[in-house]
């Protein structure tokens, strides 16, 4: 029995490398900065018995904003997580259709989630609801969510085209 090997995926590398570098600059500056308050936490706490207990809401912050803009870098370097299993036992030339759909369903989820977003962020707006550490307004910190979504689908949507207007893929 002869195993004939697959052809090697072709890697798409993303357009607009500026921009991509920017999210990536973003997300490794949000690292940067939880490293730093993580840290300032810890030297504080132990030197002077003091919490820093409010800079959790900014880590919190940092944290969930760093995930949004790696997931936008990843759709756009074709590194977001998939199980590639099924997708690899299909012929070459029906590989690129499963790959479109996995990037479509992507699409539905954070189409959903920048739909929800919006209304919970508004409503934390509209209502006046405060954060419990600094008192700061909510919306500040979950208007980027909807923000973000919006990035992640431009990001799979340049994905897409790229997908598609790859003669050779």
């Amino acid at each position: 029995m002869s195993c004939k090997p697959q052809e090697p995926r072709v890697d798409l590398p993303p357009k607009g490398g500026r921009s991509l570098r920017i999210d990536e600059a973003l997300s490794a500056t949000a690292m940067g900065l939880i490293c730093l308050i993580s840290l300032a936490n810890v030297v504080v706490r132990y030197t002077t018995d003091v919490s820093f207990a409010f800079t959790e809401e900014y880590s919190v912050f940092l944290l969930v904003f760093m995930t949004l803009i790696g997931s936008a870098v990843a759709f756009a370097g074709d590194g977001h997580i998939r199980i590639t299993f099924l997708r690899d036992l299909l012929p070459v030339r029906f590989q690129r259709t499963a790959d479109a759909f996995a990037l479509l369903m992507s699409a539905l989820l954070f189409v959903m989630i920048l739909y929800y977003g919006a209304i919970f962020a508004y409503e934390e707006w509209l209502y006046e609801e405060t954060s419990p550490g600094l008192g700061l307004p909510n919306w500040i910190y979950t208007v980027w969510l909807p923000l973000l979504c919006g990035l992640i689908l431009f990001r799979i949507y340049a994905r897409l085209r790229r997908l598609f207007s790859c003669g050779s893929c």
